[in-house]
């Protein structure tokens, strides 16, 4: 008996081709592979928001890939010091950034070392994350209206946590402080994670750090939320108001967690680090939900997408910043 298949199973072959999930062809047809294990640069201290979501990412990105993923913080200035090392590292594809400051920094930061558009190229968007309000426990308020009220009995004696210049949380900060009008003194700390520590600890009473960053001292009892900073409740903390509810329908803030690489970077390197990333956020999309708070959202599979969004961020950072009256230093 002949083992050539006839002209029907053939076609039945190709329709079944054409059918196939195309991730998998787009994979064994990509000509690009990285020939070393490849940096995530996290411009900020570990246990902050970009760390969290970075180590979720890391494995499976490099299983796609066939190379380690490895996750580096390069702390300082507010991101600066992280992104301008890849914005200055070869465009071979082998370091990528992952920075929710990004967009923020050209908003607050007068002179920087890099151009926050031209020198990067976008590679994927992890997901998107509101702030929270929260509070150290022992201060004796319940609720946001609560806070305003002590807040504005007591101008300057209370500290509220930021990042560093430049980050989501400052921004979200100063967003807070220009719709309130309270007088809080703006500390910075060295990252998203040292400042929820220093929260925890007292050495802080009030922040606005970003859901991923925080989400465990919530659920824990180390930090009391009082507002989601988002039109809406978030299912990964349904018993905490949105910003509306809470009396705060003019602090509505969320970061988002863009995945950039040197301009200059080829094509090809940049098609097959956006399916690994993209594939890898598709495939933890539940525990960046769970763990961090963050969601992932379509609609931005190419390069200039990706690109488009930063630009969008930097100008309407710009425009909270400058309404707040805070000037580029």
């Amino acid at each position: 008996m002949s083992t050539m298949p006839s002209r029907r199973q053939t076609l039945g072959l190709a329709l079944a081709a054409s059918l196939a999930p195309s991730l998998p062809r787009a994979q064994t047809g990509q000509a690009w592979r990285p020939m070393r294990p490849v940096r995530l640069i996290v411009p900020f201290a570990p246990s902050g928001s970009n760390d969290i979501v970075a180590r979720i990412l890391a494995d499976a990105v490099g299983q796609a890939l066939g190379q380690p993923i490895v996750v580096e913080n390069r702390a300082g200035a507010g991101s600066v010091i992280g992104a301008e090392h890849v914005a200055r590292a070869a465009p071979d594809g082998h370091t990528v950034l992952i920075n929710s400051a990004h967009a923020a920094v050209p908003a607050i930061v007068a002179r920087v070392p890099y151009h926050p558009l031209n020198d990067f190229a976008g590679v994927a968007v992890a997901g998107f994350s509101p702030h929270v309000l929260v509070v150290n426990p022992r201060l004796p308020v319940r609720t946001a209206r609560d806070l305003v009220a002590l807040l504005g009995a007591n101008p300057g004696r209370y500290n509220l946590a930021s990042a560093g210049p430049g980050s989501g949380v400052h921004i979200a900060g100063e967003l807070f402080r220009a719709v309130t009008k309270v007088q809080v003194e703006l500390v910075h700390y060295r990252g998203g994670g040292p400042g929820v520590a220093a929260l925890v600890a007292g050495e802080a009473e009030v922040g606005t750090p970003t859901m991923a960053s925080s989400i465990g001292q919530i659920r824990g009892g180390g930090l009391r939320a009082l507002a989601v900073l988002a039109e809406q409740r978030s299912p990964a903390l349904p018993d905490v108001p949105s910003a509306p509810e809470a009396g705060l329908p003019g602090v509505i803030f969320e970061e988002f967690f863009p995945i950039l690489a040197p301009a200059g970077t080829p094509p090809a390197a940049l098609a097959a680090l956006g399916a690994a990333f993209r594939g890898a956020i598709q495939q933890n999309a539940a525990k960046l939900h769970e763990l961090a708070g963050v969601a992932p959202r379509a609609g931005f599979e190419t390069s200039d997408q990706v690109m488009a969004l930063v630009r969008e961020g930097i100008e309407r950072y710009t425009a909270i910043l400058r309404a707040a009256g805070v000037q580029p230093e």
